[in-house]
């Protein structure tokens, strides 16, 4: 409890009050609705590359041409994310959670019926929007509704729902496309948003922090804080939160305030660095590999290791968070990542074995630093802020996904050895480990601790 300016008034500090309570049915809700929301995003993001062999053979196209439509979702995910930050910080996490899903899903249903590939494209891309704009308002959303002791791991629980999303649609496309064609695994990447975007508008809450700095009516309050924690709120007016003192009025102007600058650039250092290395990877390997010197099936087998491990590494990094200083925790898993890549470039061809397991361990190590960022982005920012730093990184880091994909062609233009390749990975892996070490020795929190109360 926090007392106000005025002395007989008390004022409710929500967030504490959720620390301070056992996690109930109303949050674990509210992580079953983030982990839908962040699979089905995975699911809708890989479905283009399921069903492009499909698409070739009935359009009697060229594999070629799928470029542009391969690529058109990156950059929407990319835009979709940085233009949803700011409008999530003005207008509620909730409203632009549901519109993101109902408006990516609507696009994927029309993508399945797109009668040419410019249409198909502009579909993509549009879809693409509505998923970037989705994915860092479900992590803020579960950030603000978990509590201190166990927030990463949640957190980090909820993101592993976007590589299963995305494996899912794998195992999914495999199944149906034979009977009813490409066209059908878009439509239920269309349908299975649309049905969630309801349900969302009935069950999940907005934030309550969000609701506390914009004033929201106390009677809104109370009604969700007793549901999140079960303590009786019923006489409760005031309410408060404890943070940093905001450093500009608008979110974008926190966001590049001085006092989160530098730490905003080493987020968006770290994830674009991170994702060249991910792209280049799961997009490259096995033709690196086959250059190597392994059959094809060897070499996707191999390929397939390297984000089999993502979900033990994030719930693992999500863990270690929760009881180490984080920033050097994401810190030293970039760093072991770029060793474990090294030993892979230079490991053995003879011992498949030994390969094998230290390309499941790098991709553990570097999928649970990478899965954990948006994590740490929402832990630095004040409530004002956090949805626009979580999806300016996201965004921002997506142009390293685009670079790493246009990095590993011209690699083997060069015609580098693979050993050599293996090697020049490591440097973005160091730079993303340097980067958070210089956020976390540079970045304090120099300002003065705010109350914000809604009086009334």
């Amino acid at each position: 409890m926090q007392t106000t300016s005025s002395p007989s008034a008390v004022a409710v500090d929500v967030q504490t009050l959720i620390d301070n309570r056992p996690i109930s049915r109303y949050q674990w809700l509210i992580l079953v609705l983030c982990f839908l929301i962040v699979a089905i995003d995975g699911f809708d993001t890989a479905a283009i590359g399921y069903v492009a062999p499909a698409l070739v053979q009935d359009w009697g196209i060229d594999k070629a041409t799928l470029g542009p439509v391969m690529s058109a979702a990156l950059f929407g995910l990319a835009f979709g994310a940085i233009f949803a930050g700011p409008m999530a910080d003005r207008v509620g996490r909730k409203k632009v959670l549901v519109l993101s899903v109902f408006f990516f899903g609507a696009c994927s249903l029309a993508t399945a019926f797109a009668p040419s590939l410019a249409w198909l494209t502009a579909m993509r891309f549009l879809t693409g929007l509505g998923l970037g704009a989705a994915m860092p308002n479900a992590v803020t959303l579960m950030s603000e509704y978990a509590p201190a002791r166990r927030r990463a791991v949640l957190v980090n629980t909820m993101f592993c729902g976007f590589p299963l999303g995305s494996a899912a649609g794998g195992f999914f496309s495999a199944a149906i496309i034979p009977h009813f064609g490409w066209q059908s695994v878009l439509i239920f990447g269309g349908v299975v948003p649309l049905v969630l975007a309801v349900i969302l508008v009935f069950a999940l809450p907005e934030s309550i922090r969000y609701l506390v700095v914009r004033q929201a009516p106390p009677a809104t309050i109370r009604d969700i804080l007793k549901r999140v924690t079960g303590a009786d709120v019923s006489g409760a007016q005031h309410f408060s939160i404890h943070e940093a003192t905001p450093s500009a009025d608008s979110a974008i102007g926190t966001v590049l305030a001085a006092r989160y600058r530098l730490g905003s650039a080493m987020l968006w250092l770290t994830y674009f660095m991170g994702l060249v290395i991910f792209y280049l990877l799961t997009s490259w390997m096995p033709t690196l590999m086959k250059d190597a010197g392994f059959t094809l099936q060897r070499a996707s087998f191999l390929t397939a290791l390297f984000p089999l491990g993502g979900g033990i590494g994030t719930v693992a990094a999500g863990w270690l968070m929760d009881r180490m200083n984080p920033n050097k925790v994401i810190a030293i898993m970039y760093a072991g990542a770029g060793v474990l890549i090294y030993m892979v470039g230079h490991g053995s061809a003879a011992n498949q074995v030994l390969l094998g397991l230290l390309i499941f361990m790098a991709g553990t190590v570097m999928n649970g630093a990478q899965a954990s960022m948006p994590t740490l982005a929402a832990a630095f920012y004040p409530t004002q802020g956090r949805a626009t730093g979580v999806a300016w990184m996201l965004g921002i880091g997506r142009f390293g996904g685009i670079s790493g994909a246009l990095l590993g062609a011209e690699l083997l233009r060069m015609a580098l050895s693979f050993e050599v390749i293996f090697t020049l990975l490591t440097i973005p892996a160091f730079i993303a480990a340097a980067a958070l070490v210089v956020k976390s020795v540079s970045t304090r929190d120099e300002g003065v601790s705010k109350t914000v109360v809604v009086t009334h």
